[in-house]
């Protein structure tokens, strides 16, 4: 048998490939980015970003903590926030309009339509309207959730291929031990993700739990294949390095750990959080199908209907990661997570890489340009996101089709 002379760096590559398949490891199949430095200027604050060459970041339209967002009638987009009011802003996309104030509600962050209402979650419960592009919605409370009374107030919606409602709701706190279970009090009832049945002979619609053991899942979207997959925030017990933020691949009835387990070391293992005893055991938790740094905060995700530059195809996955509020043990704000737009690759239904498409947000100093929060592409093909921190908030836009020059 002939032995690979492994000092030759073209053999090397082969031993490390081979290796990698022993191991059934994700190998990359994506070409490298050709990224380039990009100067964006905008009301006199300045960055220097980093993108593929083929991309040009253009800052849209300002908005106060815009949050997630849909694209509806003739591609006009939705956007919640951090506030009781909804906006909408009509292509391209560069005038903002109050859509709608949601009566008693806190953080109306996440809106999405179906069968011709719009809905809209907020901390206790979801709202929804009949829509038309020409009338303002008139909401109603459509279903109560457990409310939050402290931290992770956030709720989201997605809607599945099913055409049922999906809401996910993180723990209120950073190890608080509740979980999506008829067992627990419903405001404990936290933790993961429901499916919302609407077509019950019942008065009301009807929470049924779907995922748990999610401890912040903020980011929803479903894959081509029908599959929901959430960007779910880790805990801040075991420091700043531990555990991996990640990427949840779920499915009625999966499991991810949380609170009492955490993915580490490639595996699940004790969470050193909650100490109540685990509803079920770590063998039977979900691995997650990517992971993300530590306290990075993914948020949204989108998966491409449409290929784009760089090898970038239909059904890999954006993934905007809002940067950490938390630093290293005597780190400055320099030190903080960054935050960034993430492309995942996708092949045959699995994660074959992560790369970052978008970076530079965060300056050498600490300070912070955006913070990504909701990505999508349009129908156009480019990519849009929000942002509710640094410099501006606002909607940004990713143009695929028009290079950057450098003046």
């Amino acid at each position: 048998m002939k032995i690979l002379n492994l000092s030759k760096p073209i053999n090397i590559f082969f031993g490390i490939l081979f290796f990698l398949l022993l191991l059934n490891l994700p190998v990359s199949y994506a070409s490298n980015l050709n990224k380039t430095e990009q100067l964006l200027s905008v009301g006199g604050k300045k960055v220097t970003l980093s993108l593929p060459k083929k991309y040009k970041l253009e800052f849209l339209s300002p908005l106060n903590s815009a949050r997630l967002f849909v694209f509806g009638f003739d591609n006009e987009m939705i956007v919640g926030t951090k506030s009781s009011r909804i906006y909408r802003l009509k292509q391209p996309y560069n005038k903002v309009e109050l859509l709608a104030i949601v009566p008693n509600s806190r953080a109306v962050h996440s809106v999405v339509f179906k069968d011709g209402y719009l809905y809209a979650a907020d901390s206790c419960g979801i709202w929804r309207s009949r829509y038309s592009i020409n009338t303002k919605p008139d909401f109603k409370k459509h279903i109560e959730l457990p409310c939050a009374t402290g931290g992770h107030y956030t709720r989201t919606l997605a809607v599945g291929s099913d055409n049922k409602l999906y809401v996910s709701l993180g723990i209120s706190g950073n190890c608080s031990d509740e979980y999506l279970d008829n067992s627990y009090l419903f405001q404990l009832r936290r933790g993961g993700i429901y499916r919302i049945d609407e077509n019950s002979k019942s008065e009301k619609p009807t929470l049924i739990p779907y995922a748990s053991g999610l401890r912040n899942p903020i980011g929803l979207a479903f894959s081509p294949d029908g599959t929901l997959y959430a960007t779910n925030a880790g805990s801040d017990n075991m420091g700043y390095e531990l555990p991996p933020e990640v990427l949840a691949k779920t499915s009625e009835h999966s499991f991810h750990g949380m609170p009492w387990f955490q993915y580490y070391g490639g595996k699940f293992q004790s969470g050193m959080c909650a100490q109540s005893p685990p509803p079920r055991s770590a063998n039977e938790a979900t691995l997650p199908a990517a992971t993300f740094a530590a306290r990075s905060t993914p948020i949204g995700i989108d998966f491409l209907t449409q290929d784009i530059a760089d090898n970038i195809k239909k059904g890999d996955a954006l993934v905007a990661i809002h940067g950490s509020w938390g630093t290293p043990p005597g780190g400055g704000s320099s030190s903080r997570r960054p935050p960034k737009i993430l492309i995942v690759k996708f092949k045959d239904n699995k994660v074959i890489d992560v790369k970052d498409l978008i970076t530079g947000f965060q300056r050498p100093d600490g300070s912070r340009f955006a913070r990504p929060v909701g990505v999508r592409q349009g129908q156009d093909g480019n990519i849009y996101f929000t942002s509710d921190g640094g410099d501006l908030q606002g909607i940004f836009k990713i143009n695929i089709n028009t290079p950057y020059k450098s003046k």
